[in-house]
């Protein structure tokens, strides 16, 4: 009830505040949810198992665990194991890890973002709605009887706090979610990169099984 009453209090301003809270809420349900449970894979086991399927020349393996993941780390190497079912060649590989991490990675970052933004424009709102409240307060001050100017002195500050509170309440959460998603995601990035580096090795160390020219 008490927080109903605030945003009552707090005039027009609270609208917008309300609405940058909305999202806030919604994409980091979205980001949680995708980063540490939809795209969580061990990479240490992902890794093992795929060498094994390597030196045992099993491709439908591989694609097969691949497929099972959907993290992106899985659909970068995926892109690799195909590229070298159809005897590419060294260049061809290294070029298939890097087009599936250029895809993956901005799927990984989408949207987090935009939590920054929200924390600096509730910021900006809230301060406005501060702004607002007291240039309406020291108006209605100005043309008010006496009898009345400290009634609308009190709801004039009112709706200058409670904009300024309520700009804070998002702005402080998604700058501190926009920190530890962007730390989650990069975590998440990193892993491919070394992933990769790890298969492209260890599939050149083996180029003569898999049929892999010297490079020219």
């Amino acid at each position: 009830m008490w927080l109903i009453h605030s945003f009552r209090e707090g005039g027009a301003m609270m609208y917008p505040i309300l609405l940058l809270g909305i999202m806030m809420v919604a994409i980091t349900v979205e980001k949680f949810h995708m980063l540490y449970f939809k795209i969580n894979l061990n990479k240490d086991f992902f890794f093992k198992n795929l060498t094994g399927h390597l030196l045992k020349g099993d491709f439908d393996a591989m694609i097969l665990l691949c497929d099972q993941n959907p993290a992106p780390i899985s659909k970068v190497i995926k892109a690799c194991l195909i590229r070298l079912m159809n005897k590419g060649t060294e260049a061809d590989i290294q070029a298939a890890l890097d087009e599936g991490a250029m895809t993956e990675v901005p799927r990984i970052e989408k949207r987090i973002g935009f939590l920054a933004v929200i924390g600096n424009v509730a910021t900006l709102v809230g301060l406005l709605g501060t702004i607002t409240g007291l240039i309406r307060s020291f108006g209605a001050v100005a043309n008010a009887d006496a009898a009345t100017k400290a009634a609308e002195l009190t709801k004039g500050i009112s709706e200058a706090m409670n904009c300024t509170a309520f700009g804070l309440i998002v702005a402080v959460p998604a700058v501190f979610l926009y920190s530890i998603l962007q730390n989650r995601a990069q975590t998440l990035i990193d892993d491919i990169n070394e992933t990769s580096i790890k298969t492209f090795n260890f599939i050149l160390a083996n180029r003569e099984r898999f049929g892999i020219p010297e490079k020219q």
